[in-house]
């Protein structure tokens, strides 16, 4: 196990991760809080830039009337208001308002400030509108902030003019706006992660359920989990945690079934060694008893070996249940390996075997092993139990049958023994056939039952029939292939 799979097991470690919901309200809050402070921070400059304009702009138009009443007499201008006057055209209720009026000379015609005669206001860009020009900046007096217009001399008003005022009102102004533009954002941000946290958790509730679920249940509990989920997420998580059940009851049950058939199957053959072998150690009788006693020990061991063969055969099927590649198979191959593999009981047996349809390759849809397994088996079955019951030869017939319609290829082996009853073929279960078969033909029925596996495995399965002239037929049918694709084994 690697380090990382120890880390993320540890419970010390999952206690500090972060929670799904956290996660996400993490994912979704942080961009949109990133969002509103920059569009915030956008609204408010740009409100900043429009309030500025709008008190620049009183400011300017000011200057403009004190100009107004400014008067050129003898050549030199002078400021035709009274104090009072004065005071009425400069009035303003929360700022203090400080002027000075210049001739082009510098000459000082009036003013009530007079460090605004001697500091020079910074250069500054002069901007141009319809009546003259002028100039805005920002100065600092007295711990005072100050924004102040210069009003530039032009032909008809030879005379400088200038105004500052102090900017409490506007930056009392600027802050009220970042007041009531930011907490009412805040909230709103507030109400925004209260909402998804309320609404993720409702939308996660049916997750945590399922872990509930899943904590709370028995190691042998099985059973499809049944949660109520709000989102197709936890559906397909439910359905696939409920389909790793069904894969793993699958595979339980297999293992009690081969199990189960090992201790079935291997009892009697191993019971009657053991018999046979303690008869023959009790008798003192010539080497002709010893020798039968020994015969019938290796004709048991025989029939053990073979269900050994059988039982491992099952549990492959059952292990390559979902690994099984299916691709293009050379079938008078497999049916000639086979063939070859049981001349010599057929040979033995003095069995007349014949196989038809083979005059040229099919090629067929499938698994070598597993044709080659089931082939074996059904020769192997046919072997044993297809002796007639009034004697004589007894044959086997292998057939390959195209059929061109469907495009199938039907794999069979037929003999002439006793048959089987019909509600024995149409049984699915191991264990009902197992039992039918053993009393029917005095078998284990495993060769069958494996073969049936084999069948599902590629996709199809296997058919019983009788024939009428005796003997049962046993066949898979297979799907065609074009000869010219490649044949591959497992």
């Amino acid at each position: 196990m690697s380090e990382e799979t120890r880390v993320e097991q540890d419970p010390s470690s999952a206690a500090t991760t972060a929670t799904l919901r956290q996660r996400l309200l993490v994912h979704v809050l942080l961009p949109v809080f990133l969002v509103w402070l920059t569009s915030t921070a956008i609204i408010i400059q740009i409100a900043m830039i429009f309030t500025q304009q709008a008190f620049d702009r009183a400011l300017v138009d000011d200057a403009y009337a004190l100009s107004a009443h400014v008067r050129v007499e003898g050549g030199k201008p002078t400021l035709e208001l009274s104090a009072r006057e004065l005071a009425w055209v400069l009035f303003d209720q929360s700022e203090r308002v400080f002027f000075a009026v210049r001739d082009p000379n510098g000459n000082v015609v009036a003013n009530n400030a007079p460090w605004m005669v001697a500091d020079r206001p910074p250069k500054t860009t002069r901007a141009a509108d319809g009546n003259g020009l002028y100039a805005l900046s920002d100065q600092f007096h007295e711990g005072m902030s100050l924004r102040s217009v210069d009003l530039f001399p032009t032909g008809e008003h030879p005379w400088r003019i200038t105004i500052a005022q102090t900017v409490q009102s506007r930056t009392k102004l600027i802050q009220q706006l970042l007041l009531y533009a930011v907490v009412p954002e805040v909230l709103l941000f507030l109400l925004l992660g209260a909402w998804l946290r309320r609404a993720i958790g409702s939308d996660l509730a049916p997750l945590g359920r399922l872990r509930h679920a899943l904590q709370a249940r028995d190691v042998a509990d099985l059973s499809p989990i049944v949660v109520d989920a709000s989102s197709r997420d936890v559906v397909q998580v439910t359905q696939a945690a409920n389909a790793l059940f069904e894969r793993v009851r699958a595979g339980i049950n297999a293992q009690r079934e081969f199990a189960g058939n090992v201790a079935h199957e291997m009892r009697n053959p191993l019971a009657g060694i053991r018999a046979l072998a303690e008869y023959g150690l009790r008798q003192s009788s010539p080497p002709d008893v010893w020798r039968a006693q020994l015969a019938a020990i290796l004709e048991r061991e025989g029939r053990a070996s073979h269900l050994i063969d059988q039982l491992l055969a099952l549990a492959f099927a059952d292990e390559a249940r979902d690994t099984v590649a299916l691709t293009s198979v050379d079938l008078s191959a497999s049916v000639e390996k086979c063939v070859l593999a049981v001349l010599p009981q057929v040979d033995a047996g003095a069995i007349d075997l014949s196989v038809l349809g083979l005059d040229h390759p099919v090629f067929v849809k499938g698994n070598e092993s597993l044709i080659v397994g089931i082939l074996t088996n059904l020769l192997d079955n046919a072997l044993r139990y297809g002796r007639p019951s009034s004697g004589g030869i007894r044959t086997i017939l292998i057939g390959v049958s195209p059929n061109e319609t469907d495009a199938t290829v039907t794999l069979s082996v037929t003999d002439n023994g006793p048959g089987i009853d019909a509600k024995v073929a149409e049984e699915r279960s191991r264990w009902a056939r197992g039992a039918n078969i053993e009393a029917v033909r005095g078998g284990t029925g495993l060769g069958l039952f494996i073969v049936a596996r084999y069948a599902e495995l590629m996709g199809t399965s296997l058919t019983l029939q009788n024939v009428e002239s005796g003997g049962l037929r046993a066949s898979v049918r297979l799907a065609a292939r074009d000869s010219s694709a490649p044949s591959s084994a497992l």
